[in-house]
């Protein structure tokens, strides 16, 4: 079932999830920016340079969601053009147009959002003041800076999403370790949790405290601090969605996400056993956020399962998440396909899941660091494993990758995407 333009429909089971390239043979001359303005010769606005009028997309940002992003628009013979930090960034390796420079600063910015019909992104750094001042250059910006604050500022997100009745656990800005404490006493008791309000991610800038005295490392940062009761959950979830600029939007199945060390380690889709009509309310609630917030492109809303069978808010991510990896093999359009559809407002593409299962594992850096000779086992084992890796040096603990199995037998598929998984990073060898 399609949700019409300008409406936000009902989502369905998680059976039935409702919709509600190849780089040149020689990359193209790496380009610098600084504040002193674009360089000469620039591309023209709103196409290739040969008159072909097909949209650039701008991407602020070079990590793999870029990279990933790119490879989504090569068959639709879209222009990307990127703003990396550096040339080895995942997605410089591959996109042919890259710029090099400061994502923090505006007229590295503006120059190079000229020439782009789009700018989106593949994080949520950019100061929202300088996005502003896009928009106002007529910029199109997806997602707008109105939307995206509440993917960099934890405690404008909690303020308006207690605004609109999203259940949220309990929490308020601290100022300082006694504050920490007389929040504990407010929430039931020590252990809280603690977040920076801006800029941590991948369980940095989060902190478990067991007491007063535990409370000190996160007011060291010197930026606001949020203070959330530590929630009795079973397991998480996200709930993925895509929404247009005329409010076209389409639900992915609402995924299970297994966290290690406060990284995302696994994500199987659908979550097993979930009660259909949970999965509906989650599905709701994502697509209802997104339309309060006004959101274009891709949103994550990671979620608790609690004991007592609720869901709470966690985050939001406004960009392709890791939870929709799963999507590049196991859905009819991927996460970053309808990102790429959103933000140029085209029709959105199909959600539904091809296999009954479909499971991905972070591939993440070990002590064995030439991955490729572990292709060789990994592909003869399973000829249907789905390898996708970013291009990046293997350092411990790293996210350089990760595998995509899908099929009929959940306990099957979860062992095949676990064992690739393990074998490439070389915790196993057999």
């Amino acid at each position: 079932m399609a949700v019409s333009a300008g409406e936000e429909g009902a989502a369905g089971s998680q059976g039935n999830a409702v919709r509600c390239g190849t780089p040149p043979s020689a990359p193209a001359p790496v380009r610098h920016l600084s504040a002193t303005g674009p360089p000469s010769g620039g591309p023209r606005r709103g196409g290739y340079s040969g008159g072909v009028t097909f949209p650039v997309v701008g991407m602020v940002g070079g990590g793999q969601l870029a990279r990933m992003t790119h490879e989504a628009g090569i068959p639709l013979g879209l222009k990307f053009k990127l703003l990396s930090d550096t040339p080895q960034d995942s997605a410089a390796q591959v996109v042919s147009e890259v710029v090099i420079g400061d994502y923090r600063d505006l007229d590295t910015l503006r120059a190079f959002a000229r020439g782009c019909d789009v700018i989106t992104f593949d994080h949520e750094h950019v100061p929202t003041e300088h996005l502003r001042a896009l928009e106002a250059d007529g910029i199109p910006v997806r997602p707008g800076p109105d939307a995206l604050v509440h993917a960099q500022d934890k405690g404008v997100m909690r303020a308006r999403l207690t605004e609109i009745g999203a259940p949220c656990p309990r929490h308020r800005l601290v100022r300082d370790p006694a504050d920490a404490a007389a929040f504990a006493a407010e929430a039931g008791g020590f252990p809280v949790i603690l977040k920076t309000v801006r800029g941590g991610y991948d369980g940095k800038g989060v902190w478990v405290v067991r007491s007063e005295e535990d409370a000190a490392e996160p007011f060291r940062a010197g930026v606001p601090v949020l203070a959330e009761e530590k929630v009795d959950f079973v397991r998480e979830l996200a709930a993925n969605i895509v929404r247009s600029p005329h409010g076209q939007a389409v639900a992915y199945p609402v995924v299970e996400s297994i966290q290690v060390d406060g990284v995302c380690d696994t994500v199987i889709a659908p979550a097993p056993g979930l009660d259909e009509r949970l999965a509906g309310e989650a599905q709701q609630l994502a697509l209802r956020i997104a339309a309060e917030l006004g959101v274009v492109g891709h949103l994550a809303v990671e979620l608790f399962e609690t004991r007592d069978g609720r869901i709470l808010v966690n985050e939001l991510a406004m960009r392709p998440h890791n939870s929709g990896h799963w999507t590049q093999d196991g859905a009819i359009t991927s996460q970053f396909a309808n990102h790429v559809r959103a933000v140029l407002d085209l029709p959105l593409g199909d959600p539904r899941p091809r296999a009954p299962w479909t499971v991905m594992c972070n591939v993440l850096g070990g002590d064995y660091p030439d991955m490729y000779q572990a292709y060789l086992h990994c592909m003869a084992r399973d000829p249907q494993l789905k390898i996708h890796m970013y291009g990046k040096d293997v350092k411990p603990g790293r996210k350089v990758g990760h595998v995509n199995t899908y099929g009929d037998d959940l306990a099957d598929v979860r062992e095949r995407a676990r064992h690739a998984a393990d074998y490439l990073r070389g915790t196993i060898t057999e």
